[in-house]
């Protein structure tokens, strides 16, 4: 049976809404980021049949933790089912984590433009090393057919870009949307729009 991932992004948190760097260290949803969590659990209750049939996986990190337990609420799922999975977790950005985007591109001006400007960071997770767990995750036989995934920003894009052998130009073109998600079957990629939650 070919596979069929759904990748979501964690909900906004504190740190989003300040635009610091997030990496491996973290901080809470906000009440915007509760309402896209439930957001995209009521849409994608809406995609598959039978939720139980799917196996939800997250990155160990807080934020996309509390974001599956959200999403699970809404796809009448226990939280218990939810399996954590090391290898999900967000890119680590060394030293620029917790540090605001604004204040980095005034530092780093000659970073502006350049589409992977993450990856400069010192004592940042290499590329190469963050490519290299994609690939051992997305080759995993032991994974089951019908995934639901919880994750990162940019971790995300980079999954992206991997699964559907996207060119660099292609994959940093991507988006890292909080109020949609996408649905990854066949080598194909479909991006899905969150219905609007109402608290």
């Amino acid at each position: 049976m070919p596979r069929i991932i759904y990748l979501l992004r964690h909900g906004q948190t504190e740190f989003n809404a300040e635009l610091r760097m997030q990496g491996h260290c973290d901080s809470p949803l906000t009440g915007q980021g509760v309402a896209q969590a439930h957001a995209m659990g009521a849409t994608l209750r809406e995609e598959v049949s039978n939720p139980a049939d799917w196996q939800v996986l997250a990155s160990p990190l807080g934020r996309a933790m509390q974001t599956a337990q959200l999403v699970c609420q809404e796809l009448g799922l226990p939280h218990s089912c939810i399996r954590a999975e090391p290898r999900l977790i967000e890119v680590c950005f060394g030293e620029w984590e917790k540090k605001q985007v604004e204040i980095l591109r005034l530092q780093y001006p000659e970073l502006n433009g350049v589409p992977d400007w993450y990856f400069q960071a010192p004592a940042c997770e290499p590329y190469a090393a963050v490519v290299q767990r994609i690939e051992n995750w997305l080759a995993d036989t032991e994974l089951p057919a019908r995934l639901i995934v919880v994750a990162h920003g940019l971790l995300g894009r980079i999954l992206r870009g991997v699964y559907a052998g996207l060119t660099p130009d292609q994959l940093w073109q991507q988006d890292m949307p909080q109020d949609a998600f996408f649905r990854l079957q066949n080598g194909t990629i479909t991006r899905i729009s969150c219905a609007q939650f109402a608290n």
